[in-house]
């Protein structure tokens, strides 16, 4: 198969200076020991969850005005050793505190369980050869390859390359933005066209995407139904304190002793204070959570499911297929003139190793089992896959000759190579016959000396 080949030209001096000041090379990448002592040094690339221990978190459930009063209600019920009223206050601390906890707990371990199978991979270059990593393993200096579709794993500077890139996420400015050459891609982004190389240059929680996510993190919004419990509790408890207050000046002026007056406080408390509220709150937030997460929607937060609960219209995007994203090649019919050999080549000659696409790669391990392809070609150009030109294409360079190679839809190649629109929609009949059966039909084509053949 062919040897795709990176241009030797060194990069533009601004980024050279840049791969120079982290110790790096555009055309080897870092080596894996040097990687691994940063990786040691430095840490991961991922933003630490700063978590709490479980029973501060449970601590904190009998934190709050709502708790508070229930406590106060508690407490009276000691001085006046009133068991009844001390039990139900307890009971209801309890419970509330309970069912929150729990739930919530289940809720993190589930999302836990799901980050670790969803762990985002980068294609970097280490000891001058293209492999696969986990994104969290990326150290400043690596040399990644980015394409559309791709997540940026850290913050880079562009070293070839020009990107259109949505970093929505990060700036909530939905319009696409180009980056090339020295400019800066920052983690989080999501690239729409084109494809790049770039270097590391942050990681973790220096990159843009980590300290944006910090000082999210140190100012939690308020929800709404925390407002709403907050104000209703907050009311009640300045009219309940104001009864008892007035309560207690008649008694003092009337010459009541204390101990007469205490159990008139506590019955004003459990008259006027919703005690059943919290539990009431967290009963009914705990069903829904456990309604939506037999759909397949898993709660965080209990509270959250009342800020979901009052949207009216709830925009989501999703494209593509959920499919195991392993491709082989099944079948290869050439036209008339040409062997199976001759497909395989022009198809692996306009693949990219480097990209980790799919299709690229079934091409190339075709190819490779095949014995196909000359051992040595120099890619002079390569056009990544865009939805706008529906095809790959390569000019490479080998036994002295210059060839186009070409691979994407069948009617895109097909008017490229010239052929009729007849011959066109006979090979797209063929080409539905095979799609009907699952499987995904693709042409290729080259062209020598300027002249295009399929």
């Amino acid at each position: 198969m062919q040897e795709n080949k990176r241009s030797s030209a060194p990069p533009h001096a601004v980024v050279g200076e840049t791969l120079r000041a982290l110790g790096s090379d555009y055309t080897t990448g870092l080596a894996r020991a040097e990687a691994q002592r940063r990786l040691e040094h430095d840490g991961p690339n991922e933003v630490p969850e700063k978590k709490r221990h479980s029973l501060i978190r449970f601590l904190k459930k009998f934190w709050g005005l709502s708790a508070w009063m229930i406590e106060l209600i508690a407490l009276l019920s000691i001085v006046l050793h009133k068991k009844a009223d001390l039990v139900v206050a307890l009971l209801l601390l309890v419970v509330n505190a309970v069912l929150s906890f729990f739930q919530e707990q289940r809720a993190s371990a589930a999302v836990t369980a799901l980050r670790r199978q969803l762990n985002v991979t980068a294609r970097v270059l280490r000891d001058g050869a293209w492999q696969t990593t986990p994104a969290r393993a990326l150290v400043n200096g690596d040399v990644v390859r980015v394409r559309a579709g791709d997540f940026v794993p850290a913050d880079m500077q562009v070293i070839e390359g020009v990107l259109r890139i949505d970093q929505s996420a990060l700036t909530g400015e939905s319009r696409e933005v180009e980056r090339t050459i020295d400019e800066a891609l920052y983690a989080g982004a999501t690239i729409r066209r084109g494809e790049g190389t770039g270097v590391v240059i942050a990681t973790g929680v220096h990159t843009y995407f980590g300290r944006t996510t910090e000082l999210v993190a140190s100012a939690p919004p308020k929800l709404h139904v925390e407002e709403v419990v907050a104000r209703v509790v907050r009311w009640l408890l300045i009219i309940v304190g104001a009864l008892v207050a007035l309560t207690l000046v008649v008694s003092y002026i009337k010459g009541l002793p204390l101990h007469d007056t205490l159990p008139i406080a506590l019955v004003l408390l459990m008259s006027a204070v919703p005690v059943a509220l919290p539990v009431m709150f967290t009963v009914s937030m705990a069903l829904g959570s456990m309604e939506l997460s037999r759909h397949g929607v898993l709660i965080t937060q209990l509270s959250g499911i009342e800020d979901a609960a009052t949207m009216d219209v709830l925009c989501a995007d999703k494209t593509g297929t959920l499919t195991m994203n392993q491709l082989s090649l099944k079948l290869v019919q050439p036209q008339p003139g040409f062997s199976e050999g001759d497909v395989l080549q022009v198809a692996a000659l306009a693949s990219n190793e480097a990209n980790a696409d799919p299709i690229d790669l079934a091409f190339l391990r075709a190819a490779a089992d095949g014995k196909q392809g000359p051992t040595h070609a120099k890619t002079l150009s390569f056009q990544p896959f865009s939805a706008a030109t529906r095809r790959t294409e390569a000019v490479v360079e080998f036994g002295g000759r210059t060839v186009r190679c070409i691979k994407g839809a069948l009617r895109t190649v097909g008017e490229a190579a010239g052929l009729t629109a007849q011959v066109i929609k006979d090979l797209e009949d063929l080409a539905n016959t095979e799609a009907q059966k699952g499987d995904r039909v693709l042409a290729v084509a080259r062209a020598e000396d300027g002249g295009l053949c399929s």
